[in-house]
């Protein structure tokens, strides 16, 4: 990776994260291109690229690129605001700013983008246990425990999914903690959510419920210790 494009995203990443405070977000979503922050946006994106760049009078195509770009985009972005998806319209709107910060780092520092790497024994292996730790675990764990059918609690007193997802990121760390050799956080991690989910373990009148959160944070984790597990495994001996 070039440092051209390493300053272009650190720059980007400043200006849309670390440098735009809520307030401006909120009077760009209200007053969109006619709000005096949107301007500021902008101006703070070319300074910080200026400053990144070493104010090198070759780059300044690039930056005035980078500025007119963002302005479009950021456009078209708080135009579509009431009319999509939020959480869409976002991942949209950062890949069309890194698509423009590639393309014009391709044309500064010409360099050569493949993908050969994903498709390496050891990428493939590492993408098929993800996939296995996170959706393909989800299908066994609904199966296993679709047994049981609970009506103690209200679901709409629960974010829509959110087990699924709880229990993905879980099986992610679990897989995390295994691959770089920490088994000692798994067991800040059972402790973790054991804290969190205390309430509804010692409800006692609930004992089908507290049987059924162990049931499933156990098989949650298992699941994940032998993907773990299986993971090494075939990295030594197909790989290593």
């Amino acid at each position: 990776m070039s440092v051209f494009l390493l300053k272009l995203l650190i720059a980007h990443f400043l200006g849309d994260f670390v440098l735009q405070p809520d307030r401006w977000v909120q009077e760009k979503l209200k007053y969109k291109h006619k709000s005096v922050y949107m301007y500021a946006h902008l101006l703070v994106h070319g300074g910080v690229l200026l400053l990144l760049l070493q104010f090198e009078m070759k780059y300044w195509g690039a930056i005035g690129a980078v500025i007119l770009s963002h302005f479009v985009i950021d456009w078209i972005k708080l135009s579509l605001n009431e009319r999509a998806n939020k959480q869409l319209l976002f991942v949209l709107d950062q890949v069309a700013h890194l698509l423009v910060i590639v393309v014009l780092a391709s044309i500064y520092e010409p360099f050569k983008f493949s993908v050969d790497f994903l498709l390496t024994k050891q990428s493939l292996l590492l993408i098929m246990a993800l996939i296995c730790v996170t959706f393909v675990a989800s299908v066994v764990m609904k199966v296993i425990m679709g047994k049981w059918d609970l009506d103690e609690d209200d679901a709409n007193d629960s974010l829509n999914n959110a087990g699924k997802y709880i229990g993905m990121l879980e099986r992610l760390f679990v897989f995390g903690f295994i691959s770089i050799g920490q088994w000692q956080a798994i067991g800040l991690l059972i402790a973790a959510k054991s804290v969190f989910r205390f309430g509804d373990l010692s409800r006692a009148r609930d004992r089908k419920l507290t049987e059924y959160i162990l049931i499933g944070t156990l098989l949650s984790f298992g699941i994940a210790m032998l993907l773990g597990i299986g993971y090494q495994y075939a990295v030594k001996q197909w790989i290593n």
